[in-house]
């Protein structure tokens, strides 16, 4: 495949390992011939690496096979889900599912990316909907403020939240550093 035809998402292989492609840009710079400039994850290690290829060079695609599964329940340091079609259980381990328990309630459905017969990696939802479990009264008429206070998620995830939210309330986080987003 063209290096020029890459996406965010795809998935290649490069010096013997598999890559998720998750920043992307093309770049021409004034005299100098055009380049794409990629940010990759490692599959195995969850390390991202930046890489420069030349427009036009050659790079092998990885066709991934993502099924839908139900995330049922943590078992030791396993992660136990269920393929929906097949009804198949299928344990996995801490480095392939991440940051998956902080945001994910059991019995929630997922993405899980299959590479040969072997789950890979775990995409996840842009933002999931929480409910704060435990957090500090909120300062009466504070609700223009930019100050942020502690707050407990359902989840065990702990993320600053505007003073005006109390315990039981449901808010929208982002997954990508479990910052606050709004209210639900």
């Amino acid at each position: 495949m063209n290096s020029n035809d890459l996406a965010n998402g795809m998935a290649i292989k490069m010096d013997g390992k598999l890559f998720v492609v998750t920043e992307l840009e093309h770049r021409t710079p004034g005299n100098l011939r055009a380049f794409i400039q990629i940010k990759i994850r490692d599959l195995k290690s969850g390390a991202f690496y930046e890489k420069r290829l030349r427009s036009g060079e050659h790079v092998d695609r990885v066709d991934l096979d993502r099924r839908q599964m139900e995330y049922l329940y943590q078992q030791g340091t396993a992660f136990v889900f269920m393929d929906l079609e097949s009804y198949d259980q299928v344990e996995l381990q801490k480095e392939i599912v991440g940051n998956l328990p902080h945001f994910i309630l059991p019995n929630t459905h997922i993405i899980v990316c299959w590479c040969d017969g072997k789950p890979i990696s775990v995409e996840f939802p842009l933002t999931v909907t929480l409910t704060i479990t435990d957090t500090s009264p909120g300062i009466k008429g504070a609700t223009a403020t930019n100050q942020l206070k502690e707050a407990t998620c359902e989840t065990g995830l702990k993320t600053r939240v505007p003073p005006f939210i109390v315990i039981g309330e449901k808010i929208i986080v982002s997954t990508d550093d479990g910052s606050y987003r709004s209210r639900a």
